[in-house]
């Protein structure tokens, strides 16, 4: 039966390749491939979405922290188990689990592991969100504009082309 079918062409359906993927192949310390890469459909129209969401989740897991060591900060200080206060210790948690968060945020942007495939093997460390905000400010957003006002300009040209005939009147 079914090398009937595939006999017929025309009983088949296929769309086209995605031909706009963009990919950012990650790099380790010594500028060596490690042949893991960030995979983006520039034609996908979430994608832009996507962006906003993590910005709008990236300042409420920040407003989270500011929330969180306030609090601890209005706490009575008493010594803690081992070298550091109560205090010092909670904060110290504050920050894992905001890390924690932002690795989160920043998957839903790049992909499954996307922050694990930058950093390379490494552990996160404080100045690692930094280093991925700036990769992706420097290197990924300027394609995903271009990508934003591409969807936008072919979605009008689409649109606007309508024949008068097409038109109800």
């Amino acid at each position: 039966m079914e090398a009937e079918l595939r006999n017929k062409s025309d009983n088949f359906i296929q769309l086209e390749k995605d031909r706009d993927i963009k990919r950012f192949y990650i790099n380790d310390d010594e500028g060596n491939m490690t042949g893991d890469y960030i995979e983006f459909n520039l034609q996908d129209i979430e994608l832009p979405v996507k962006y906003q969401q993590i910005l709008e989740e990236d300042k409420k897991a920040r407003t989270h922290l500011k929330f969180k060591l306030d609090e601890i900060e209005c706490r009575q200080d008493k010594k803690g188990k081992k070298l550091m206060s109560a205090n010092e210790e909670a904060k110290i948690r504050a920050f894992q689990d905001f890390y924690r968060d932002e690795v989160r945020i920043y998957n839903m942007f790049l992909g499954e592991n996307g922050v694990e495939k930058i950093l390379c093997g490494r552990k996160l460390s404080w100045n690692t969100l930094e280093a991925i905000d700036k990769v992706i400010e420097n290197q990924i957003l300027p394609e995903l504009k271009v990508s934003a006002d591409n969807i936008k300009t072919n979605i009008m040209k689409k649109y606007s082309k309508q024949e008068s005939s097409d038109v109800l009147e």
